[in-house]
């Protein structure tokens, strides 16, 4: 079927494959900071209707390559901001680092839809397709970036991730997509807005039926604003971290019974700054102080976040154990410095040490929290097998994700971890966006991108464990598995499906 799909014949008209990458950037636009579904689900109709109206499975594929390539191509493209820090160094990759990136998530709907046509079937396309967006969580370290779920991450239906979490969401938005192109199109159609009316309604009743309620503590995050070029320049790292000093110190009616740093924000290795440390808790006048550095270890380096304690001592530290890959990290990574690439966030050249794993930290008068640095708190799995947490804390450096889209959408997945946990998240990020989330994904409050600033909120109590957090994604997959199964053992055409006409 490979070698097959890559001969002439086999491959749509390019004015196909063309409609099929414009359909998938289309679906994009549901994705933050745009939040537009009724383009997104307009989209995904789209393939699915090109899907319906391809008779060969290599051409269903190329249809689903194409989709995905214009989905993520656009979803994705705040990829290249990292690579515009050090434009000198490594400008050059940010094309190669867009397209591989597109072409090579795409490769996994063109699984799903090439495999769907040998079953036959729509369903078989929606169960398929929700697996390997389901699959980009654990391939090759994982990527549930801009998940097709996530679309919801601004709107009522969102509510949904506390049952089954985004892969839920993942398959209600492609069900609703899918209903023009059922053998009766009216009827499709009238399904398609009854499962999107039955889902909203479901997300605002609980939205509606659940009130924030504070625990009676304050929490100060801080938005030192660093930008990423000129964040680790001889001549600005003390202008930076001062500035985040006084943040800390700003006077305010309500004494913060926790202060949050992000990552990074010490730029001093922390098993080496003891006097800094000193003088951060000085300025949050003995309060406790969570902030983000580099640990100097025995293999190396490691990203770090460290309680401080009233005289600067670091009393509780998590290192960061999911690292991200050319970033913090480069696989094969003594043959590629060879040729002068290294991890974009690498330490004096070289990469960073894996964390020992996941772990809870005890905040005075807070409870047990679940820390999470940047990257980690895009993959759900890391938020199961430790003991129920109070709160959810993740610091992070989103200066390297540019202004446009990429900060948003990190927000939105820390909205969606919210839900799906039935736990509140703190986040303070450098450049922002800082913000404290509710259980039910709402933000209580936040700061604008860009600017220098420090945030005071109450912070909310913990809701009762979801379903989500209880059976991760075990539903969904039995559920999947029986869609499936259901349709390799019938074999036959079903009521929803119609001969498509050729090509």
């Amino acid at each position: 079927m490979i070698k097959r799909a890559f001969r002439p014949a086999a491959r749509p008209s390019w004015s196909r494959l063309a409609l099929a990458f414009g359909a998938g950037a289309l679906g994009a636009l549901g994705q933050a900071p745009w939040s537009l579904w009724p383009l997104a689900l307009c989209g995904f109709a789209a393939l699915i209707w090109l899907y319906r109206h391809t008779l060969s499975a290599p051409k269903a594929a190329w249809i689903g390559w194409a989709g995905g390539a214009g989905y993520f191509a656009l979803a994705l493209f705040w990829l290249v901001e990292p690579f515009l820090v050090d434009i000198a160094r490594h400008g050059w990759m940010a094309p190669f680092a867009l397209f591989f990136m597109a072409g090579g998530l795409a490769l996994l709907w063109a699984v799903a839809f090439g495999v769907a046509r040998r079953l036959g079937g729509i369903i078989a396309l929606v169960a398929l397709w929700t697996v390997m967006e389901m699959l980009r969580s654990v391939l090759f370290t994982g990527f549930p970036w801009a998940t097709i779920g996530h679309i919801w991450s601004d709107h009522a239906i969102m509510q949904l991730a506390a049952v089954a979490g985004t892969p839920l969401l993942t398959f209600v938005t492609l069900v609703i997509a899918a209903g023009p192109s059922a053998r009766k199109p009216y009827v499709g159609l009238a399904i398609s807005l009854a499962v999107l009316a039955a889902a909203w309604g479901f997300g605002a009743q609980r939205l509606a039926s659940h009130e924030t309620q504070n625990t009676g503590k304050t929490v100060r995050l801080i938005q030192p604003n660093a930008a990423q070029h000129l964040k680790w320049q001889p001549e600005h790292i003390g202008e930076f971290l001062q500035r985040a000093v006084n943040l800390t110190a700003a006077p305010s009616d309500t004494t913060p019974d926790l202060i949050v740093w992000p990552e990074t924000s010490v730029p001093y290795p922390l098993n080496d700054a003891p006097q800094v440390l000193e003088a951060i808790t000085r300025a949050a006048g003995g309060q406790p102080v969570i902030v983000g550095g580099n640990d100097r270890v025995e293999d190396g380096w490691r990203n770090t976040l460290a309680l401080l304690g009233p005289e600067g001592q670091r009393e509780q530290v998590y290192h960061k154990y999911h690292l991200v890959p050319f970033g913090e990290y480069i696989p094969f990574g003594e043959a590629l410095s060879k040729l002068g690439i290294r991890g974009l966030a690498s330490r004096d050249g070289g990469g960073f040490s894996k964390g020992p794993g996941p772990k809870l930290i005890d905040l005075p008068g807070i409870g047990p929290a679940l820390p999470l640095i940047c990257y980690e708190l895009i993959f759900p799995r890391r938020l199961r097998g430790l003991p129920r947490s109070n709160v959810i804390l993740q610091i992070t450096n989103d200066a390297w994700f540019g202004n446009i889209s990429g900060p948003y959408q990190h927000l939105a997945q820390a909205r969606l971890r919210a839900v799906e946990q039935g736990l509140p998240l703190v986040r303070a990020a450098n450049t922002g966006i800082s913000a404290v989330i509710d259980p039910w994904g709402r933000v209580t409050a936040e700061t604008q991108l860009n600017v220098a600033a420090y945030l005071d909120a109450a912070l909310p109590k913990p809701a009762a464990p979801t379903l989500y957090a209880q059976f991760y994604d075990w539903p969904m997959r039995v559920l999947l598995a029986l869609l499936l199964v259901w349709r390799i053992a019938a074999r036959r055409r079903l009521s929803i499906d119609r001969v498509p006409p050729q090509e």
